[in-house]
């Protein structure tokens, strides 16, 4: 949003790239319905190669650089509204699936007034996140058992939501309590005066440092590339941001210092926009410039946007409720884990 709006002060071309980039998120933001899939383009070994210099014993795990190489993240919303319109109460379907390179590991759905998921036990022990072999469960695993099967399960979305405000209530969790013991404080929000005001800031930045170049391809098909110094971007951005920190909905959260920022690589880094007849399809970021030392030719974190298809119940799907899952979780699955001990 920040790079399409912020090129107004800039030259003919980033003027027109701009104007193209805006168009294009404002036709996402009338669709009633979206997905899009998160990876990064690379390979083990690159990702090996990234952690060379890592102490003996903290280098990544081979298992968690093959998941990282292959894995991918696909999201898709519907809303009864255009999305750029739409509040929670809205949205009528969500899926988010998370895949290994052999097949679909996480899974859930919310479809109407249930929320159904699915795991592959086996896949997740595979990559280094050991989960009990399902057919050693105890009988007293119950509905946790199924999900580790494979099956889909269902739970009311109302009972999940309950559980969720149940964690949040004060003294259930360390650090959710307020400052004298009672509800936690509010998130702190933007106001629509400051919302506009630290946006034309960035913009301001963007459109100073960020440079654009488009090229077009066949069918229909046009790329706009967006170039900047990596640490002087950044470095610009957060003083910009810095002065309304504690106004940012980031409860927590802490910007990075002057001297954080002086050990970022201030080599040149590009995102690569692909619009199809106007509309946004990809976005690609090359992060290989960013790897130092390291020799790597390829690594990209690429988002592949599409209008999505409509969000439907899996079949067969069992129901469950919140305390058969944690009775189950608990008192079969944990017990046969960990054992007595």
């Amino acid at each position: 949003m920040v790079l399409a709006g912020s090129t107004a002060c800039g030259t003919v071309e980033n003027l027109s790239a701009g104007q193209k980039l805006d168009r294009a998120f404002d036709e996402l933001g009338k669709e009633h319905s979206l997905s899009f899939e998160l990876d990064l383009d690379t390979d083990a070994k690159t990702l090996k190669a990234l952690d060379a210099d890592a102490e003996p014993g903290e280098e990544i795990p081979d298992e968690a650089a093959e998941l990282l190489s292959g894995g991918r993240l696909s999201v898709s919303v519907q809303s009864r509204k255009p999305l750029d319109e739409s509040g929670e109460k809205d949205f009528t379907g969500m899926a988010l699936k998370f895949s290994g390179p052999d097949g679909d590991l996480i899974e859930y759905r919310i479809v109407g007034d249930y929320t159904y998921f699915r795991v592959d036990g086996e896949g997740l022990t595979a990559i280094g996140a050991p989960m009990p072999p399902a057919d050693e469960l105890p009988d007293s695993a119950g509905a946790f058992k199924k999900v580790l099967e494979g099956e889909w399960v269902k739970v009311s979305t109302k009972d999940l939501e309950e559980a969720r405000d149940e964690m949040n209530e004060p003294g259930e969790m360390d650090g959710m309590e307020g400052a004298e013991g009672g509800k936690p404080s509010a998130q702190p929000t933007l106001d629509a005066k400051t919302q506009k005001k630290l946006m034309k800031a960035l913009k301001a930045v963007v459109a100073r440092e960020v440079d654009f170049r488009t090229a077009g391809g066949e069918d229909g098909t046009e790329h706009i590339t967006a170039t900047a110094p990596f640490r002087t971007l950044l470095t610009e951005l957060v003083d910009e941001i810095r002065p309304l920190a504690k106004d940012l909905p980031l409860p927590g959260a802490e910007l990075p210092t002057a001297k954080d920022l002086k050990e970022v690589p201030d080599k040149k880094v590009s995102a690569r926009f692909t619009l199809t007849n106007g509309a946004l399809t990809e976005v690609s970021v090359d992060l290989a410039k960013l790897a130092e030392d390291a020799k790597v030719k390829k690594l990209a974190l690429v988002l592949r946007v599409d209008k999505g298809e409509k969000v439907t119940a899996p079949e067969g799907a069992s129901k469950v409720t919140m305390d058969e899952l944690l009775e189950g979780f608990l008192g079969g699955a944990m017990g046969e884990t960990f054992g007595e001990e």
